[in-house]
This record gives C-alpha cells, sequence and structure tokens, in this order.
C-alpha cells in the first residue's frame, strides 16, 4: 500500500509511520504550516497535485483536517485519521459526513458523539506506545543522572490562556459564573460538567463579549469553542499549578516545561526536553510522575499516560473514564482525585519502593504486551479493507 502522510507538530508521527513502514507499505510526506484547517486553496492544490502524480492508496494524519477529506473525495482516495486530541474543533465540519473518511478517535465520548451525529465511518481506537524505540533512548544511560528527581511532571502550564486575555471585558455576574464553573470541575473527577452549565441565557450574555469566527462549512457552536480553547485551558492550568504548589510543599519538584513556572517558588524549572531522545529518560529516572489530563478530554487516556508507562515510569494521573477499560487502579497506575490525595499518595509511594517499582513494572508489562503500535495500526488498517 502507497500512503501520504500530512505531517505536522504531532508527537506520534514517527511512530505510526515507522509501523506504516515496519508492515511493508511505503510512505511519502507532505509538510506544510496550516492557517486555516477547513479551507487553505494553496495547499488543497499541492496535495491534488501530488495525489495526481502519485496513485496512492489512501492519505494518512493524526488528527482531522477538512480540507483534506475535501481532497480526498473529490479524488476518490481514503483518507484515514487518528485523533489524539479531543474535541478538535476540526471535526465539528459537515466533511465528517464524506464517504472517503476512516476517523477514529482515542475518545470514547468523542466517537458515540460522531455516531450519534450520523457519522458512519468513525471507529473509536485508543492511542498506544513504542516500547521498542524507547528501550532503545533508554539504552544510552550516559547523560541518564541528571533526569533524576523524586516528583516529576512534563508538560504545559498553560499560562497563556484565552481566559484570562478576556475576564477583565466580562460583566461581574460571567466572571463570577464561569469563576464558580471552574471551581465545581476542578471539584469532580472523572466527569465533565461544563457543557451543560453553558446554558441558552449564558451563552446569549457571552455572545456580546466573545467573538465567534468559524469557516465555512463548520458546524461548532459558541458553546464547543468556548468551553474547550477558553474554560478547558483555564482550568488546566488552575489544576496543575494547584497540585504542583500543593507537591512542592513536602516533596522535591521537577517541570519540564516551555511555561513560566517563577510564581511556583519551591518547584525546580529545568527548561523543557526534547520528545525523542529525552522524555523517555525523564518518566525512567523519575521517582512519580505525573498526568494531568485537560478536562478537554472527556474519557480518552491521553498520549502522556502510554508514553509514561512505555519508559517502565510509575504514574500517578487523575481518574479518566476509560481507564479501566485498560488498567487496574493500584496495580499498573496509581489515580488521584485532587491535590491533597495527590500529596498523600506521593508520600506514601515515595517512602515505599517496592511497592513504587512492582506496579511500575506492571504498567510497562501491559502495555508493551497489549498496546503497541503494531497492534493498534494493523486494527485501523483492518477496519479499513472491511469497512
Amino acid at each position: 500500500m502507497r500512503i501520504l502522510m500530512y505531517r505536522w507538530k504531532a508527537y506520534n508521527y514517527r511512530d505510526i509511520e515507522q509501523t506504516f513502514l515496519r508492515l511493508g507499505h511505503t510512505v511519502d510526506n507532505i509538510e506544510q504550516r496550516l492557517g486555516n484547517y477547513d479551507v487553505e486553496p494553496e495547499f488543497e492544490r499541492v496535495i491534488e497535485e501530488k495525489m495526481r502524480q502519485t496513485p496512492y492508496d489512501m492519505v494518512f494524519t493524526v488528527n482531522y483536517f477538512a480540507l483534506i477529506s475535501n481532497v480526498c473525495e473529490r479524488m476518490g482516495v481514503r483518507y484515514v485519521s487518528w485523533t489524539c486530541d479531543n474535541p478538535l474543533i476540526s471535526m465539528y465540519h459537515e466533511s465528517v459526513f464524506h464517504d472517503c473518511n476512516y476517523i477514529f478517535t482515542f475518545d470514547k465520548t468523542n466517537y458515540l458523539e460522531f455516531r450519534e451525529m450520523g457519522v458512519k465511518h468513525i471507529w473509536y481506537l485508543p492511542l498506544a506506545v513504542d516500547t521498542e524505540r524507547i528501550a532503545a533512548v533508554l539504552g544510552d544511560s550516559s547523560d541518564a543522572v541528571k533526569y533524576q528527581g523524586d516528583i516529576a511532571f512534563v508538560g504545559s502550564l498553560y499560562e497563556r490562556n484565552s481566559y484570562d486575555k478576556i475576564k477583565s471585558r466580562l460583566p461581574e455576574y460571567l466572571r463570577g459564573y464561569f469563576d464558580a464553573v471552574m471551581e465545581a470541575q476542578l471539584n469532580i473527577s472523572g466527569a465533565n460538567i461544563v457543557e451543560p452549565m453553558l446554558t441558552t441565557e449564558i451563552l446569549e450574555q457571552l455572545q456580546q463579549y466573545f467573538k465567534l469566527e468559524k469557516s465555512e462549512g463548520s458546524f461548532s457552536d459558541l458553546g464547543l469553542i468556548f468551553q474547550t480553547t477558553v474554560l478547558g485551558f483555564k482550568i488546566a492550568e488552575l489544576e496543575r499549578r494547584r497540585a504542583l504548589i500543593e507537591l512542592s510543599k513536602h516533596y522535591d519538584v521537577n517541570v519540564y516545561s516551555n511555561s513560566n513556572v517563577s510564581d511556583l517558588l519551591r518547584v525546580r524549572y529545568m527548561g523543557s526536553v526534547d520528545y525523542w531522545s529525552e522524555l523517555p529518560k525523564v518518566f525512567y529516572m523519575s521517582k512519580i510522575n505525573l498526568n494531568f489530563t485537560i478536562p478537554n478530554i472527556k474519557s480518552g487516556i491521553p498520549l502522556r499516560v502510554w508514553d509514561v508507562l512505555g519508559a517502565g515510569g510509575f504514574l500517578m494521573t487523575n481518574y479518566q473514564a476509560e481507564i479501566p477499560c485498560y488498567f487496574q487502579e493500584g496495580e499498573d497506575l496509581v489515580c488521584f482525585d485532587g491535590p491533597e490525595d495527590l500529596s498523600e499518595k506521593a508520600g506514601f509511594y515515595l517512602a515505599h519502593e517496592t511497592e513504587r517499582r512492582r506496579i511500575a513494572e506492571n504498567g510497562y508489562r501491559k502495555v508493551k504486551e497489549r498496546h503497541d503500535y503494531m497492534a493498534r495500526i494493523c486494527e485501523m488498517l483492518r477496519i479499513v479493507a472491511s469497512a
């Protein structure tokens, strides 16, 4: 099979491409920065020209791009996408109903939502990890000592979020309402309550202060956009900062990020790390690794979880509804419910190394045996061939 991949900054592209190649397929890449995921005439022309020159069996992307779906529909070529973010605003587009689409999403709630809309070519497929690639990285231990630490978090703190930019423009009632909604969400684990709280009355008031911009063909609405791109990122910032502050009162905490952590006085800022050459070493050399799932991901398991376990790291994560489908809490990983619970459990596992290592080994063994990219891609291609 000959595959055309549109590549952007998604971390898991290389693992997916290598899996296609190991299965004997040919992969060509195309890269271009996009200003709009729905309409980009020049990029559409480039893709069409490439597809005319070479008879591709399918086009593949990580995440869904409406403009690529439109091109594939016109050209009669299968378009396969696999999401790693949720919700994808670009999926709320009339192109999702194209016959050329084979959409795979890692979040079961997202899958069910689009099935109920009438999208037939959509399937649920959780994310994965390449333990062999990670093992090769860990094999070079010459600089491993610099990644040692008690507790590590790798990721953004979302301090440059849209809510902080518009908050001063909102009337006092709306500010108080949104602050209360976010506070309530922070106290609920494993469920998203923001969406039902954005009532018609609230949205009618909000539209005076928040302008919704969307492309032709998009059916995303104000509630979806504000819930995800504004409140979702602010909630993530609050959750991560509060947890790190609480942990740093009692333990040594390393943060690997591009975010500004200067106000987190007890946290040790480690700078950013390369996903391919450094990240596995952080996960392996840290006694405890943290995952905070952004609330936009309603039920799915984010890539960070798979990457930590695939590196043999010990993971503490917020609860997600799909975790029990693949992992046993307390045996493969440890879930926490809020900053105080996280701090208490972190103290326990820092003091009990044997138990910590046993759980990390269980998690590693499970993802290595059942959740690698070969298994996922083979399942994807089986569905594409039979649909």
